[in-house]
């Protein structure tokens, strides 16, 4: 008779445990090193954008302050004082008295638009003529019109002035506008505007039988708003801003811009810098308010007209 069979335990009939070599986890900093990290980081950009906002904003916050000064005031004291104890506005009726500020605004005004005016015009038909049309010698234009904007303007204003008064165009606002009329910056920008669009949208003008004038004038022109005012505020704040053509061109008093016309102030009042700064804030806030005014076009039209490789 045979002997009877026992089961093994069921601990024996377990399979052994396999065991797997996985890689140790990864060793990662702690939370506080990347908290400082960060932190470090952080705070070096706020301190960069800290210099650069006194650099670009404290000469301005500066005259503003010195033009609100009272006569008993310190302008050049130690430590410097930016907020004024007793604020005024007589400066600047002492500027306008002393010179016709108001006229040399209206003078500076009338040629700011008119560059303004002209860039956008002249400035999108060229710019359109070399992203959208086909003809001989596109590229050799667009490497002239390039070349215009290296050219320094001491070497040529000169001959400027020579075929300024050759048109008998000295001591006149469209003297002085004439040479701004159009710039090879505001025909590269409206040139990149009009690359960028699809040509889809040329392709169905052209079905619909648009002519290339409509095609620019219904089609292009209005997609690319936002360089028109980029174009708009660069040859307003070049042409308001200009001191050294308007100078040179202009010799009668009554034609003067108001850059030029500021300078008397200078001369008048050399000891009182009271007077100097509220001439300048004069100059400087129409260009602020034309800014603020088309920011939102601004910051578009930037990216509409950005240089493409």
């Amino acid at each position: 008779m045979s002997a009877p069979t026992t089961n093994p335990p069921a601990a024996a009939v377990r399979p052994a445990a396999k065991s797997t070599d996985r890689p140790p986890a990864p060793v990662t900093p702690r939370p506080r090193a990347l908290r400082l990290r960060a932190a470090g980081g952080t705070g070096v950009r706020y301190v960069l954008l800290l210099l650069v906002l006194v650099v670009t904003v404290g000469p301005f916050l500066w005259q503003l302050s010195t033009s609100l000064k009272g006569a008993g005031e310190s302008v050049f004291g130690y430590p410097p004082q930016l907020l004024p104890s007793h604020p005024t506005l007589e400066h600047y009726a002492k500027a306008a008295d002393t010179v016709p500020v108001f006229s040399y605004a209206f003078n500076s005004l009338l040629v700011a638009v008119g560059c303004a005016t002209t860039n956008c015009l002249f400035g999108s038909l060229a710019g359109y003529a070399l992203a959208r049309m086909e003809f001989r010698g596109r590229k050799i234009a667009f490497g002239i019109f390039l070349a215009t904007m290296i050219i320094p303007f001491e070497s040529i204003m000169v001959s400027e002035f020579l075929m300024m008064r050759s048109l008998r165009l000295n001591d006149t606002l469209v003297g002085v506008m004439l040479p701004m009329a159009a710039t090879g910056l505001s025909i590269l920008l409206f040139r990149n505007a009009f690359l960028g669009l699809p040509k889809e949208l040329e392709e169905a003008a052209i079905l619909d039988g648009c002519g290339e004038w409509q095609r620019y004038w219904r089609i292009a022109l209005p997609s690319v708003k936002g360089t028109i005012a980029v174009v708009a505020i660069f040859s307003f704040v070049f042409a308001w801003d200009d001191f050294l053509w308007p100078l040179i061109v202009l010799s009668d008093p009554e034609n003067y811009t108001l850059t030029v016309g500021i300078q008397y102030l200078s001369g008048t009042f050399t000891n009182d810098q009271r007077v100097v700064a509220a001439g300048t804030m004069i100059a400087v806030v129409p260009l602020l308010v034309l800014f603020f005014t088309l920011q939102r076009f601004f910051f578009r039209g930037v990216g509409e007209g950005a240089v493409k490789g």
